[in-house]
């Protein structure tokens, strides 16, 4: 095994994650959806932390770092999962009848961003809107009604 490491560490041979560009059709927003969740978690605990004489530990900046760091990752999966979709499952007869499909792509990543740079559950739940407004498109182009309880249940998804 030690070998290994040593050739794996000299090697320019990176590990790497994606999906594939093969249609298999193996599409959901859950993961985004799940994603902009979390930045809006990530955010009202940020907004929640309370800073009045200082920390007298090193518990509350460690939160404060741990929270940032998981609404940053988040933040930028939900771009990652948006992009996927994007790029690969919407096709141009969903864009002539959803015709807002650039702009609201355009607006969730740039909203994933924002919240990358900033604190604001505001702005956090204007993500989860927007993520939850493509899920519902992007569901309707399946024949699925987003908004129903049942619709995991009927449909398998």
């Amino acid at each position: 095994m030690k070998f290994q490491s040593i050739i794996k560490n000299l090697s320019l041979v990176a590990d790497v994650d994606a999906h594939c560009d093969i249609p298999c059709g193996i599409y959901d927003p859950i993961v985004a959806k799940i994603a902009a969740q979390t930045v809006l978690k990530m955010a009202v605990r940020l907004e929640a932390v309370d800073f009045q004489g200082g920390p007298s530990s090193v518990d509350v900046p460690n939160s404060v770092v741990r929270f940032v760091q998981v609404k940053e990752e988040h933040a930028q999966k939900v771009k990652e999962e948006l992009n996927i979709l994007w790029a690969d499952y919407f096709k141009p007869e969903h864009l002539d009848k959803y015709p807002n499909l650039h702009e609201l792509f355009w607006n969730a990543n740039k909203l994933a961003g924002a919240n990358k740079q900033s604190v604001s559950s505001d702005s956090a739940k204007k993500l989860v809107e927007s993520v939850d407004e493509i899920a519902t498109i992007f569901w309707a182009t399946k024949g699925v009604d987003y908004n129903d309880p049942l619709a995991d249940i009927r449909f398998g998804s």
